[in-house]
C-alpha cells in the first residue's frame, strides 16, 4: 500500500468518526428538547389539575370538609417547593381519589347545574396528568442511556446539563375516572 492509499484511508475513518460524533451530539440535543418539552407539558398539566380542583373545591357543589381537603391539597402542590413537590402532588391525588370515590360523587355533581362540565374538566385533567408523567418519564429514561453511554461520557455530548430525574408520583386516578 502506499502512503496515499493509507492517508486516504485515515483521512475517510476521521471523517466518518466525526460525523458520527455529531450526529450523536445532535441526537442527544434533540433528547434534551423533547425532554424540557414533556417536562413544561407535566407542568402545564398538573397546573391544569391543581386549576380545576380549586374550582371544583369553589363551586358549592362539594360538602364543606371534601372542598376544604381538595383546597387545602391543590394550595399545597401549588405552592411546594422543589424538594417537596412529587410528596405534595401525590397528596392532591389521594385527596382527589378520596373525594371521587364517595359514594354517589359522579351522579350528584352530574346532577348539579354546571357540574356535568366540571366534572368533565376534572376527568380530562386527571389523565393528561397521568398521560404527561409517563411521557416525561419516557423521554428521562430515553434522555439517561444517551447520556450513559461511553462516547457521550468520554467527549462530554452533554455538555453541562445535569442527568434528568424521573418525576414519581402517586398519580393513580379514582376508580370512577380510569383514564382510557
Amino acid at each position: 500500500m502506499t502512503s496515499t492509499m493509507i492517508v486516504l484511508i485515515v483521512g475517510i475513518v476521521v471523517v466518518l468518526t466525526a460525523v458520527y460524533i455529531s450526529w450523536r451530539a445532535g441526537r442527544l440535543d434533540r433528547l434534551h428538547i423533547r425532554l424540557e418539552l414533556a417536562r413544561e407539558s407535566l407542568e402545564a398539566a398538573l397546573m391544569r389539575r391543581r386549576a380545576v380542583v380549586l374550582e371544583l373545591a369553589g363551586s358549592r357543589l362539594l360538602d364543606p370538609a371534601t372542598s376544604l381537603v381538595l383546597a387545602a391539597a391543590a394550595h399545597e402542590a401549588r405552592i411546594a417547593g422543589p424538594e417537596e413537590r412529587e410528596h405534595a402532588e401525590s397528596d392532591l391525588s389521594r385527596a382527589l381519589r378520596a373525594a371521587a370515590d364517595q359514594e354517589r360523587f359522579r351522579e350528584k355533581l352530574t346532577e348539579s347545574p354546571g357540574g356535568g362540565d366540571l366534572l368533565e374538566e376534572l376527568d380530562a385533567a386527571v389523565a393528561k396528568v397521568v398521560y404527561s408523567r409517563r411521557f416525561y418519564n419516557n423521554a428521562v429514561g430515553v434522555t439517561r442511556t444517551a447520556q450513559r453511554r461511553w462516547l457521550a461520557r468520554t467527549l462530554r455530548l452533554a455538555g453541562h446539563t445535569e442527568f434528568p430525574s424521573f418525576f414519581e408520583i402517586d398519580d393513580n386516578p379514582p376508580s370512577s375516572m380510569s383514564p382510557e
